[in-house]
């Protein structure tokens, strides 16, 4: 970069209005890459993994808030791709699946509506089969929502990515090493999450239900709930049976079930001591300032933001006044 700029200064035939104008154009466009600016002007780069079996992940190793990681299944008929990153994502994931099998993709799953979760549908081809919660259809047919919830682009000439398939709480699909199973336990992140869990790899994808070591990021807008994702993970915990490999929506490795344990436990104390603010009669930035101090020596291992646990906390806070029930 130094050796460019000072050309601009060498250059007999330059006037200095050129020079400085050269100078600022390239500073500013250096400084632009950096920032990630302009669409599509960040570097794609991402690695596939593989997991167990047929099962490999995609991810771009950093946690950073838009680098979604991926499952993809390679069956039989093809390849089962969940989630496809944010807009701008779709070749280089068709080239990093292409890098271990030659079969197209054919299914895509998204465990929720945002643009980091379905920002590359549309860069897949029109026959591919989407499946999809039926919550989170409903958010993806929206005309209008927030820029992350990503909806208003399903229409024209789009109109055929809109998902046609969807689930209620359960649905299953393939058999043997083909088989995925999908899970939905009532409004969490969003209103539409699924747990796409992979029986003969056992391992589960979370996505944004864990979406890293971290407090949860729950979205009202888009009908997620504070307390309906504790209910979620409990169901989770519950339900789901020989697992042991956990994909995070924005970790920057794979986790165990242990790990998932832990997360839910940090998610319950963390729950269960806004309620106890509430019964005392606790102002709830209060309570989010010791929350934050209990749970960073608890789970050293966490970022405990405390921004996010003010947010949490008014988040308990008001669904426990306007229900009026406790989380036991």
């Amino acid at each position: 970069m130094e050796r460019r700029v000072l050309g601009f200064f060498t250059a007999a035939t330059c006037s200095s209005v050129v020079v400085v104008s050269a100078i600022v154009a390239t500073l500013l466009s250096i400084h632009a890459a950096a920032q990630g600016g302009g669409r599509g002007q960040a570097p794609k780069v991402a690695r596939i993994e593989p997991i167990r079996n047929n099962l490999y992940w995609i991810t771009e190793g950093t946690g950073g808030p838009g680098a979604s990681n991926l499952a993809v299944l390679v069956t039989d008929n093809g390849v089962v791709l969940v989630d496809t990153k944010n807009p701008g994502w779709g070749a280089e994931i068709a080239r990093l699946i292409g890098t271990i099998t030659d079969r197209p993709v054919t299914t895509i799953i998204n465990t929720h509506t945002h643009s980091d979760h379905t920002g590359s549908n549309t860069e897949f081809p029109a026959g591919t089969e989407f499946i999809v919660h039926e919550n989170t259809r409903t958010n993806l047919a929206k005309e209008v929502c927030d820029r992350l919830a990503n909806c208003g682009f399903l229409s024209g000439a789009k109109a055929g990515y809109l998902p046609r398939k969807t689930f209620k709480d359960r649905m299953t699909m393939g058999s043997g090493q083909n088989r995925v199973e999908l899970f939905n336990f009532g409004s969490a992140h969003t209103s539409g999450d699924a747990i796409v869990v992979f029986p003969a790899a056992r391992t589960a994808h979370f996505a944004d239900l864990f979406a890293r070591k971290s407090l949860p990021n729950i979205m009202p807008t888009d009908g997620g709930t504070i307390l309906g994702h504790l209910h979620t993970l409990e169901q989770a915990l519950a339900t789901l049976k020989n697992v042991d490999t956990v994909i995070t929506g924005h970790g920057t490795s794979l986790l165990t079930w242990k790990e998932f344990e832990e997360f839910v436990r940090l998610n319950h104390e963390f729950v269960t001591a806004a309620q106890a603010g509430i019964k005392a009669g606790t102002r709830a930035d209060d309570v989010a300032a010791d929350i934050s101090t209990m749970l960073a020596q608890h789970y050293p291992s966490y970022t405990i933001a405390p921004a996010k646990a003010k947010e949490n906390v008014a988040l308990v806070y008001e669904e426990i006044y306007r229900s009026g029930h406790y989380v036991q």
